[in-house]
């Protein structure tokens, strides 16, 4: 092992065995307690036939069987795919089925967990049910797995830095899913580098309310392990004076979120009436937090650190961060380039723009994605000598500090997603009468974006508002619901046939 998930893990669990690595309400695990669990789950993987490069999926909220799962597959020497438990079964069939997966770790409560069993077709892979006593072919029982607490000898050493860890879909309903493949280095190199700016060491705890499953979360999960802090679960912001009364009790040093989240705390909560005095950073992701309340989380949280930072999946989390003393001289700006990552301002013709004039940011360094899975022609458009085309609009100024100004690609960022309109636009599409639709995103105070759908309904068809709904709850992740519908007789394009998405927002 070198330069991989595994060893920063190990090297955490030689160095503090006995420390707390995961609470979650009153279950704890230590350090030894997860590596033992892991290195059983990677024992019984290994006898029941996964093979070095082998795939398995997470069907799992956030939680200490999430960790344990996803470090166990590796150890076995395998990738994993964090599966989005907001997800359809038909999003999640289908990436179980794309990404080539030959084990599910599932929570037996999941709602659409019985629906993904129908639709996969018979001994497609086996599943590892949590929360239940089954075992029969194919499916296995949790707690009967984790007996040998013994690293593998088989894995031993040959855990290579370019390995694929794991695999991130950004989007994918009935069209072609966008798996993000991420190495062994590319998670480390990234994971250094947040260890490096924010200054994370083993005095460190964080609640955690980001899903694993998604870039930001997944960085918070691997840099706190690596670092010997504790990660203290939450997994919904929906009573956000409970989130600071943990942070209060346990006097945790760090908080993460998105615009949403911290809109939340700022007007649904009363700062003053918890004592944060142990906080000393929280970061910001996922989007752009308007200047205003970055200024006024400052205000009621004057000692704390905070940082904006930007990224993408394809760059394993983080690009840019800003730090925290440049708060009042840099508004808006997501900062310079993180340790080990180049940044340049290009034009469309792949060529450096000068000094605050408005290019696509590209992105170079060893945390750049190893491509999309099964997709050359998508890795292709996106990467070019090793630099990523971020699809992110931005000037940099005289003091080289990045700032943006829109999106050349149309991902819709709502809360903590990433929504390609392409989903909802294909689910729309499946009633009769919808003759075209557009999906934009438009802008939200609490949640960034809001998701609104133009549609036109083909003559001598009839179709309202309830209907539209009723087929995209059936069909939708909750997340992906249009909060806004409107009916068109057309809608806008260019000469070349492509849709108008900004004469939509109106």
């Amino acid at each position: 092992m070198q330069n991989t998930l595994v060893q920063l893990l190990h090297d955490s669990v030689k160095r503090f065995p006995q420390k707390t690595a995961v609470m979650q309400g009153e279950k704890t695990l230590t350090y030894i307690e997860l590596w033992e669990k892991a290195c059983g789950v990677a024992h019984y993987l290994l006898r029941n036939k996964f093979k070095n490069n082998d795939k398995a999926c997470l069907l799992l909220d956030n939680s200490a069987e999430y960790i344990i799962a996803y470090y166990g597959v590796l150890i076995a020497g395998g990738s994993v795919i964090g599966l989005n438990t907001a997800a359809k079964s038909r999003d999640l069939v289908n990436w179980i089925e794309h990404s080539d997966s030959k084990f599910v770790f599932a929570s037996i409560h999941h709602a659409e967990v019985n629906d993904v069993l129908d639709n996969l077709p018979a001994n497609r892979c086996q599943f590892i049910f949590i929360g239940s006593e089954i075992t029969k072919e194919n499916y296995h029982n949790w707690n009967q797995i984790q007996m040998n607490s013994n690293f593998p000898e088989s894995c031993n050493g040959w855990i290579p830095d370019e390995k694929l860890a794991s695999i991130i879909y950004t989007s994918g309903t009935t069209g072609k899913p966008k798996g993000v493949m991420l190495s062994h280095t590319n998670l480390y190199e990234n994971i250094v580098s947040i260890l490096t700016y924010l200054k994370l060491n083993n005095n460190d705890s964080i609640v955690n309310v980001l899903p694993f499953y998604y870039s930001y979360g997944n960085s918070v999960l691997h840099s706190h392990l690596a670092a010997g802090a504790t990660l203290i679960l939450e997994n919904s912001m929906l009573y956000p004076q409970k989130i600071l009364s943990v942070l209060a009790d346990k006097k945790v040093t760090g908080f993460s979120g998105v615009p949403s989240t911290f809109n939340l705390i700022l007007n649904r909560t009363k700062l003053c009436d918890f004592d944060l005095t142990s906080l000393r950073y929280m970061t910001q992701a996922g989007g752009p937090m308007a200047p205003a309340n970055v200024e006024r989380l400052k205000k009621e949280l004057p000692d704390i650190d905070f940082f904006i930072m930007y990224g993408q999946t394809e760059a394993s989390a983080r690009l840019s961060y800003l730090p925290p003393e440049q708060l009042e001289n840099k508004p808006g700006s997501i900062g310079k380039a993180i340790p080990g990552v180049q940044l340049e301002i290009r034009d469309e013709n792949q060529k450096a723009v000068s000094i605050s004039e408005t290019g696509e940011i590209y992105a170079y360094g060893k945390n750049i994605m190893l491509g999309y899975w099964k997709d050359k022609e998508a890795t292709s458009s996106v990467i070019y000598d090793g630099w990523l085309k971020t699809g992110d609009l931005a000037y940099q100024d005289e003091d080289d500090y990045f700032y943006i100004v829109g999106r050349s690609t149309d991902m819709i960022k709502s809360g903590a997603h990433r929504i390609s309109p392409k989903d909802i636009e294909e689910v729309i599409l499946e009633l009769d009468g919808v003759e075209e639709v557009a999906v934009i995103g438009v802008s939200d105070v609490l949640l960034g974006q809001i998701i609104k759908a133009v549609v036109v309904i083909a003559p001598g068809y009839t179709l309202d508002k309830m209907q539209l709904m009723r087929h995209c709850k059936e069909n939708l992740a909750s997340y992906k619901l249009p909060k806004n519908i409107e009916f068109k007789d057309e809608i806008p394009k260019t000469a070349s046939g492509k849709i108008r998405r900004f004469m939509l927002e109106k």
